[in-house]
């Protein structure tokens, strides 16, 4: 698949098109390469509900955008809109924390609008700027209203210690402009759009001399919007007396002339040297080391881009050469969500600005790759001692082509891939906004990289990157309302995460180990953090011995085939005939459940098996006594099967006899009942057998004459159908031609009482109204008890059988009919609570999902036996209704004003 550049230019449906087909061949391993599932699915999910050792913190202000951790101060620093703080890193929610308020003036805000600001989300002093200027003070900066001013605080007393500065250059004018900016030994190197007709820029402020990057005649940033930047301290251990550099990442409009790919944005990667001071002609107070190149996260074998850098993380590690940045991508349609993490080594960003370079002949044609001859020294390079042995000691220093060549070439051609060539986790249906990362040494000895991702609906995910590959450890709800996280740092002396949103910061631990019950839920969640300790998951960093822990995170399978886990031994006692749920709900998202009948796997799952099995448990479906025996549900996840609960399941045949059922007799006259088809039990599978009471003990009772019996019930039932569809049919054939007769409902009013709505009372000459009622043999958990509201004693109250009985009256063509005279009064029956037979309660699973592709109700079965005589099942039911057939009587003419 290879989007080209008519598709580029197609409506955005064309987009989505090409990114459902590319996620479609992603989860079904389009046949380029081996399988390989990309598309990885959180282990465990956190409710907030459910989070352990989380506290929070909140105020009046809200948009907690920027966030500086100091460990050795033990404070964690929040800038909001209109006020910043002071928090204690290791309990953010305690009384402590300072605050400065740093409002707009009225005059401002004032002047805000009057340029057409939102006066609810623009016009106020969004704090975008906070960090460490020296070792008494912080600087701060703000927006103020579309006015940005900058203030230094005094650390100690947490005050605004100057008169705000004017920040014009050092910060954007709005709240959601991409913005970076760092403070290098007091020096202050930002990036963003600091007026709003003027052009992204990069820049060096006061007092070092100020630089800036270029906008003609080659523009060296097109529609730039960054969102971060690095230091790397390159000088240290460098043979060759290297610089330091500023690394700036951001996604801009494209430039490049290529086949390959189409894209009107993509990811870059900046650098410039700390020690630039720009040229003496060419190139003054510019920058005469910036160099820029692209940025690839992609899935090779479909060609699919990922072009939107959305935030970025800076690994350091021992030596600078070994630095690495973590980057979160995403698509540039706004309306498809989809997000890759990709990792690139410093190496690989280093050996792309040693290659070709790319050029162009004006603004407005695009870039291709340039062959010509370079300069020497080789433009945009930092000052190394090679260049001092030259006499070349600083960058105005350099020759005036050298610095015009950097003037008009500032994009390197070669681009910088992630590490193994391939993301590191791709997500559909989710927007990563923010990240950081933590080195966790395993039991193992190796060094396991644990990043901790926010989500734009206020989710946190955690996850381990094992072999190239990223393994979601959890998914943690951290604000119920959903919300984009605006930032993420770690702490790993306060051994917390903090995540900052729209409306507040929380912390949180960096694991929870106790959430793992059982040792191979432990290994299996392959947490860095945890380790089994023979009784319970427990950290290791709390661990003086480690001997005897156990942890597997490269392959999340070995280490607890010796021990012994109890498994839940549970009871049910159920009728034959009833529908039993065993439930069997699994902790881990990642795993499937597995059931057994007396060790032996049950197969064919499907209606006609008997057997329905879901992510929640296994429905027996119309039990019989050959199902009794010991039900146990397995977790089947990464190879490992662990036993979860066994059921003791004994399906009985006795049960109490019902109430006798007297047949009723309506004061004007005779009436038939006849009963509306039920889709409650299915024709292909032979009806639960009847109670013993319904027939007399003896020997019609065996297993041959009771399936004769279920038959022919089966054939009259089928028979009433047919009849009930005849009857139907003539009726709407009469309708057609005009033929007049007369249906009453008062007889079967009498019997079966209807609690008629004030909406159908109103009849019309050409108006039919009947109700049809389903049989059930069950109570569910609505209240409904064999099709009845149990709040009813059971009795048909909503609705009931058709009546179909003789009436009097003859209506004229010319008259509208008389009035149907009144139904009975409903008689008010007390309202006892119906029990449900065989221990079945209304009580419904804490989670309903899909059962092998079909939506079915679960019910949970309780361990009580107790039964009541006011629900009847289906063949004491059917009894009834031939009862009532004795008595069924039908006019040859009806009336069809009276139905």
């Amino acid at each position: 698949m290879r989007p080209s550049v008519e598709m580029q230019r197609a409506r955005p449906s064309a987009a989505w098109l090409l990114l459902l087909s590319c996620c479609l061949c992603v989860a079904a391993s389009y046949p380029f390469r081996p399988p390989l599932d990309l598309d990885v699915t959180p282990r465990v999910t956190v409710l907030s509900s459910g989070l352990q050792g989380c506290r929070r913190f909140q105020s009046s202000a809200v948009n907690y955008s920027t966030m500086l951790l100091e460990a050795d101060s033990e404070r964690l620093y929040v800038g909001a809109r209109g006020a910043a703080f002071a928090l204690n890193a290791s309990d953010i929610s305690a009384g402590s924390a300072l605050t400065i308020e740093w409002e707009a003036s009225s005059e401002q805000k004032l002047q805000c609008m009057l340029k057409g600001k939102d006066n609810k989300t623009e016009c106020f002093n969004h704090i975008r700027f906070l960090q460490r200027f020296n070792s008494t003070h912080l600087y701060m900066c703000g927006t103020y209203a579309f006015r940005p001013l900058c203030t230094y605080i005094n650390e100690e007393r947490f005050v605004i210690s100057s008169q705000p500065e004017d920040g014009k250059d050092k910060c954007p004018y709005g709240p959601t402009m991409g913005y970076t900016g760092l403070i290098i030994d007091q020096q202050m190197y930002t990036a963003s759009q600091y007026s709003f007709r003027g052009f992204p820029d990069i820049r060096r402020n006061s007092p070092f001399p100020n630089l800036k990057t270029e906008d003609a005649p080659t523009r060296w940033l097109n529609e730039a919007e960054f969102v971060g930047s690095a230091l790397v301290k390159e000088s240290s251990e460098s043979s060759a007396g290297d610089d330091d550099k500023i690394y700036f990442f951001f996604t801009e409009k494209s430039q490049e002339q290529t086949t390959t790919y189409s894209h009107s944005r993509v990811a870059r990667v900046a650098r410039v040297c700390k020690g630039d001071r720009g040229g003496q002609f060419t190139l003054q107070k510019r920058w005469s080391s910036f160099l820029k190149t692209r940025l690839t996260c992609s899935l090779p074998e479909y060609d699919f881009h990922f072009n939107v850098l959305r935030s970025v993380f800076i690994m350091p590690r021992h030596t600078p050469q070994e630095t690495l940045f973590y980057g979160i991508f995403g698509l540039e349609w706004k309306n498809v969500k989809a997000s890759a993490v990709c990792r690139y080594s410093l190496s690989e960003v280093q050996e792309a600005f040693q290659g070709p370079y790319m050029e162009t002949q004006d603004s407005d044609s695009k870039w291709k790759e340039y062959t010509g001859r370079i300069p020497d020294p080789r433009p945009g390079m930092c000052i190394t001692d090679a260049l001092r042995a030259r006499g070349i000691n600083v960058s105005t220093s350099l020759p005036d082509d050298v610095l015009d060549f950097v003037r008009r070439h500032p994009l390197m051609s070669q681009q910088v891939q992630p590490s193994d060539g391939r993301p590191l986790l791709f997500r559909r249906t989710t927007d990563y906004t923010h990240m950081a990362v933590q080195m966790v040494q395993g039991l193992d000895g190796q060094t396991y990289h644990v990043l901790y991702m926010g989500t734009d609906e206020g989710w946190l995910h955690k996850a381990v990157e094992v072999e190239g590959q990223l393994h979601i450890i959890e998914e943690l709800q951290v604000f119920e309302e959903p919300q984009p996280v605006n930032n993420v740092l770690i702490s790993a002396k306060q051994m917390s995460v903090y995540v900052g949103s729209p409306s507040g910061v929380v912390q949180l631990p960096l694991s929870f180990c106790g959430r793992y019950t059982s040792c191979y839920d432990c290994i299996l969640s392959r947490d860095p953090h945890c380790a089994w300790n023979g009784a319970q998951c427990v950290d290791i960093i709390a661990q003086a011995d480690r001997s005897t822990l156990i942890q597997d995170i490269q392959n999340g399978r070995n280490g607890c085939e010796n021990v012994q886990e109890d498994v839940v031994l549970r009871s049910r006692s159920v009728r034959v005939g009833d529908d039993v749920l065993l439930q069997c709900e699994l902790s881990s998202n990642l795993a499937t459940p597995l059931w057994t009948l007396d060790d032996s796997e049950l197969q064919g799952y499907g209606l006609n098996s008997g057997f329905r099995t879901g992510t929640d448990g296994l429905l027996i479906i119309e039990a019989r006594q050959d199902q009794s025996g010991l039900y146990t549900c397995y977790a089947v996840e990464n190879t490992i099967k662990v036993a979860i609960v066994t059921y003791n399941v004994t399906i009985r045949l006795d049960l109490p006899p019902p109430p006798p059922v007297e047949p009723t007799v309506d004061s004007y006259g005779f009436f038939a009942t006849l009963p509306a088809p039920t889709q409650h039990v299915p024709t292909e599978r032979p009806l639960p057998p009847s109670p013993a009471s319904l027939l007399p003990h003896s020997e019609l009772l065996s297993p041959r004459n009771m399936e004769a019996m279920y038959l022919s019930l089966i054939t009259i039932l089928g028979g009433l159908c047919v009849v009930l569809t005849v009857v139907l049919v003539y009726v709407g054939f009469c309708l057609r031609v005009g033929n007049r007769g007369k249906y009453s409902l008062r007889a079967a009013a009498s019997a079966y009482p209807i609690k008629r709505n004030n909406r159908n009372r109103k009849q019309s000459r050409n108006s039919a109204h009947m109700e049809l009622k389903t049989i059930s043999s069950h109570c569910n958990g609505n209240g409904i008890c064999n099709g009845v509201s149990k709040q009813h004693n059971c009795d048909i109250q909503e609705g009931g059988f058709l009546q179909i009985v003789p009436g009097e009256g003859h209506t004229s063509p010319n008259k509208e009919p008389p009035p149907a005279p009144p139904l009975p009064p409903t008689p008010q029956l007390p309202s006892p609570v119906c029990e449900f037979p065989n221990g079945l309660s209304a009580t419904l699973p804490s989670v309903l999902r899909r059962m092998n592709g079909n939506s079915y109700v679960l019910l949970r079965q309780s361990d009580s036996e107790n039964t009541s005589p006011l629900c009847y099942s289906f063949a004491e039911e059917l009894n009834k209704i031939l009862e009532k057939r004795k008595h069924t009587q039908l006019l040859p003419r009806p009336d069809e004003s009276s139905v």
